[in-house]
């Protein structure tokens, strides 16, 4: 019997969705270095923690941002986009996932 069809590789584990390849008329985001106005936020959806780049949908009072933290063994470096309506940064989100915004 072959195995190899069956055993379960490190991506089948994951259970937070990984971000699709960019695309080639994505919308470029404006990352800038993270600021504490909106320090009660909650972080409601991430990407999986197994690749190097991981996203964060943080929402608190109606207002919405995403993080980005790019991991370098212990080191990291984050960055956020601006605090924007939820809806919209839900929508700039989706982009993020599929692929549409990076």
């Amino acid at each position: 019997m072959d195995n190899s069809t069956t055993t379960p590789t490190v991506l089948d584990e994951c259970l937070s969705p990984h971000v699709a390849m960019v695309q080639r008329d994505h919308v470029r985001l404006e990352w800038r270095t993270p600021y504490p106005v909106l320090a009660r936020a909650r972080v409601v959806a991430w990407t999986c923690f197994c690749r190097t780049t991981v996203y964060e949908l943080c929402e608190s009072a109606g207002q919405a941002y995403i993080r980005r933290t790019v991991q370098f063994g212990r080191e990291h470096e984050v960055h956020e986009t601006s605090i924007r309506p939820i809806n919209e940064t839900r929508a700039i989100w989706t982009g993020l996932l599929s692929g549409r915004a990076r």
